[in-house]
C-alpha cells in the first residue's frame, strides 16, 4: 500500500536523481522490455564474471518488473554502463524495496554512476510511497562500505554469516558470503544530508578492535562505547592473490564487527581510511 508522502520530500529527490545522473554524464531509464533487460542481463554477466546469465536472468527480470518491481539502468551516449534491479519486501513497518543487484561497467567505475543509480532508485521508490530500502553487500569491501554509510546516508543493521551460501560467480567464489545487511530510510536526516553533500564523517577515534599490519589483520579489543574495525585495502584483489589471507580476514571481521553487531553496537559510519566506527548506547567517535 502506498503511503502519503511531504510533495517537497519527493520534488527535492527527483531533483536530486537528476543531478546526480548529470554529474555522472548519464541518462537513467527503467527498464520495462525485453531488450533492455536481456542487455541488463548481459552486463551483470560480465561484470560478475559467470559465463552465463544465470546471476539474473532477462526472464526472471522481466516478471519482476512487470510485476510492479524496480529496475533500471544507466546511458552514456547510448552505452549501457550500469544497471540495478530491486523487488519488493514487506515487514512490520510495511512495504519496502530490496535493493538486489547494481552492477557498474569497469570502465565507468568510480564515476558516480552507481550514486545515479540509487539516487533515481530513491527518488522512485518515494514517488511510490516507499521510505525504506534494504539491501546487503560484502563488508571486507572498502569501497562498497564507504559509498553505502557515507555518500548514501544508509545504516548497517545486520551481520549475516554465509548468506548466500557458497557463491560460484567470478568474484566471490572460494570465500564466504557474509554479508551486511543495510537500512536506508529515505526520509532519514542521514539520506537526506548525504543528497546533499552535507553528512560530515566519523572522527575515527575509539578502541581499536580490528586493524591491518599490511595485508594480515590484527585484532585488539572488543570493549568501550566507541569500537573501529579496519578493513583491507583491496579484498577483491587480495582474494586473487592470496585466498589464505582472504579468509582470515573474513573471520577476523566476524568476531570483531559481527560480534559486536550482535552484541547491542550500532555503526555509526566509515571513514575514507577504511575504517568501521561502531557506538554503544549512541556513543559517537
Amino acid at each position: 500500500m502506498r503511503q502519503t508522502l511531504e510533495p517537497t520530500l519527493v520534488q527535492r529527490a527527483r531533483s536530486d536523481a537528476l543531478e546526480a545522473a548529470a554529474r555522472g554524464g548519464v541518462e537513467i531509464r527503467l527498464n520495462h522490455d525485453m531488450a533492455s533487460l536481456t542487455e541488463a542481463s548481459e552486463l551483470i554477466a560480465e561484470i560478475w564474471r559467470t559465463g552465463d546469465e544465470s546471476q539474473m536472468p532477462a526472464e526472471l527480470m522481466r516478471a519482476l518488473t512487470h510485476a510492479g518491481n524496480y529496475s533500471a539502468s544507466a546511458y552514456a551516449g547510448g552505452e549501457l554502463v550500469g544497471t540495478i534491479i530491486g523487488f519488493l519486501g514487506k515487514d512490520a513497518d510495511g512495504v519496502y524495496l530490496h535493493s538486489h543487484i547494481l552492477g557498474v561497467s569497469n570502465k565507468r567505475r568510480g564515476a558516480n554512476v552507481g550514486y545515479a543509480l540509487k539516487e533515481h532508485q530513491r527518488a522512485w521508490s518515494l514517488s511510490n510511497g516507499i521510505r525504506k530500502v534494504t539491501w546487503t553487500f560484502d563488508p571486507l569491501v572498502r569501497r562498497n562500505a564507504h559509498f553505502n554509510l557515507q555518500k548514501l546516508g544508509a545504516t548497517a543493521a545486520e551481520y549475516h554469516e554465509r548468506f548466500y551460501g557458497e557463491m560460484m560467480d567470478g568474484i566471490n567464489a572460494g570465500d564466504e558470503s557474509d554479508r551486511l545487511l543495510i537500512v536506508w530510510n529515505l526520509d532519514d536526516e542521514r539520506a537526506v544530508e548525504a543528497a546533499s553533500g552535507h553528512l560530515d564523517e566519523p572522527a575515527g577515534e575509539g578502541t581499536v578492535a580490528l586493524s591491518a599490519d599490511g595485508d594480515t589483520p590484527h585484532r585488539g579489543k572488543l570493549s568501550g562505547d566507541v569500537v573501529l574495525c579496519q578493513t583491507p585495502e583491496d579484498i577483491v584483489a587480495l582474494r586473487e592473490s592470496d585466498p589464505k589471507r582472504a579468509l582470515q580476514w573474513r573471520v577476523a571481521l566476524r568476531e570483531t564487527l559481527g560480534s559486536a553487531l550482535h552484541d547491542g553496537y550500532g555503526v555509526t559510519g566509515f571513514t575514507r581510511a577504511g575504517w568501521y566506527v561502531l557506538g554503544r548506547n549512541g556513543a559517537r567517535s
